[in-house]
């Protein structure tokens, strides 16, 4: 071979070479991580992504110019956990491998997953001719450079994922219309009292099971739940959107959830008293914090079908509340929509699961997050004495007449009943049609617009105090 053809041929593999390097060059991120995203402060938080194996990758971090390193394992994958400072920024992340990712604007604060079905889902413009109240001036008010959003894109699957579609945003009016309207309402409310970046990663979807949202070993150890039952679902299949729209951002470090769901589950309560509380423990345990906040909205009165199964969804959600720990209930019992299963009035839920995470989660003293909850009942002749937790200043209706409760005998027939607030938390219950009452109910119907208050101005959960 000539001179010249053998460095013509030299060249053409070292082109080639170099070509088949880049095809084989595989850094990559899941989109969790990029520019603009919030890193929970004062925590080991995990980065991850994939790349060749054996390679060797390496972070940098501005706040504190140091540098982790590790390998890919076989598969290409790498995992690093770097140290978060208490909160500030906005810094930047070198990640170096087969190539290197620059992330920038990285702000150090809080971080929340907002998940649950349309109530969480609706955004801040509101959904066709469902308006979300005072949304306007939201909206126009929402530029705020220490507030950051991420929408995961509705994703379903079979099998766990590891990766979905998203990007971290600044919050402004433009990108926020479009975002979870209770999840921006609670994130503004949070970012305000602390002072603190908030970051926001919404993972919702319309219409859903809790199933749906649980990973498949958890369901597995249900054993009321026949997976033949739910043949032909195809996002609402038992694990479907936890594997395309929650497994992709495990571990990314939370500080803690905010839930809105139930409505599709209406029907099941017996189910929902197992599901429920099981996800939550399973999102801990991925998350790897047991102890992680977990709050969420107790489903608002609507019409339904007529048979009062949301007022046993919702006891089924009060019990979670009463038994799991670090949970905490939102109740919207006042502004439920008798037409409309999506409550205009988003600001009070944002505001009432805002309150939880202030007093539990930040330690906020001095402030109420909960409205009354039944606690017990006395008789006394033919009346009925209800107690509260929750009500330490007393109750209220705003000098409204109470309504919507029902008292009934041993015969288990309820009737309307007159109700009226005594010193110092309690209420009087009776009817003249009982003579010997042994059990109260209150907003026991798929929708009653209730008016019993804490004086704080949360409202009471329906409650019952049978078991029938």
């Amino acid at each position: 071979m000539k001179k010249g053809s053998t460095t013509l041929l030299l060249i053409i593999l070292f082109v080639c070479q170099g070509f088949i390097s880049s095809l084989t060059a595989q850094m990559r991120l899941t989109p969790v991580f990029g520019d603009n995203m919030v890193l929970q402060q004062l925590t080991d938080a995990p980065i991850w992504g994939w790349d060749n194996p054996g390679q060797k990758i390496s972070i940098k971090t501005s706040w504190d110019k140091k540098q982790y390193s590790s390998v890919c394992n076989s598969d290409g994958k790498w995992i690093i956990k770097v140290k978060t400072p208490a909160y500030g920024g906005p810094f930047n992340i070198v990640i170096r491998g087969s190539q290197t990712i620059h992330l920038q604007n990285v702000l150090i604060g809080e971080v929340w997953l907002c998940s649950g079905q349309s109530n969480m889902e609706m955004p801040l413009k509101g959904y066709r001719n469902q308006p979300v109240i005072n949304n306007q001036e939201i909206i126009l008010n929402s530029t705020n450079d220490n507030i950051r959003l991420f929408y995961v894109e509705h994703a379903f699957s079979r099998k766990p994922q590891s990766n979905c579609a998203g990007e971290w945003k600044v919050s402004n009016p433009e990108n926020c219309r479009d975002f979870s309207a209770i999840a921006y309402i609670f994130g503004n409310k949070l970012n305000s009292i602390l002072n603190i970046p908030i970051g926001l990663i919404q993972s919702s979807w319309g219409g859903t099971d809790v199933l749906a949202w649980t990973d498949s070993l958890t369901v597995a150890s249900y054993n009321t739940v026949d997976l033949n039952d739910y043949a032909g679902k195809n996002h609402n299949y038992p694990a479907a959107l936890f594997n395309g729209m929650i497994n992709p951002i495990i571990p990314f470090t939370i500080n803690g959830v905010i839930w809105y769901q139930g409505e599709y589950n209406r029907n099941e309560p017996e189910l929902y008293d197992i599901a429920f509380p099981g996800m939550i423990k399973n999102w801990r345990q991925l998350f790897e914090n047991n102890t992680m906040s977990f709050y969420f909205v107790q489903i608002s009165p609507f019409r339904y079908d007529g048979k009062n199964m949301g007022a046993y969804l919702r006891e089924s959600q009060l019990k979670t509340m009463l038994t799991v720990p670090n949970t905490g209930m939102a109740v919207t019992m006042d502004i439920g929509d008798y037409n409309y299963i999506h409550p205009a009035q988003k600001q009070e839920a944002g505001d009432r699961l805002a309150y939880w995470a202030l007093a539990k989660t930040y330690n906020i003293k001095g402030i109420t997050y909960s409205g009354p909850v039944y606690k017990e009942m006395e008789v006394v002749d033919n009346e009925a004495y209800i107690q509260f937790d929750y009500a330490e200043d007393g109750l209220t209706s705003y000098g409204r007449k109470l309504n919507y409760f029902q008292i009934a005998g041993d015969d288990k027939v309820f009737y309307p009943a007159e109700a009226k607030i005594a010193y110092p938390s309690k209420l009087i219950v009776w009817s003249d049609d009982v003579e010997k009452p042994v059990a109260v109910r209150y907003c026991w119907f798929d929708f009653a617009k209730g008016n019993l208050f804490n004086n704080e101005g949360l409202p009471a959960s329906s409650f019952r105090t049978d078991d029938w």
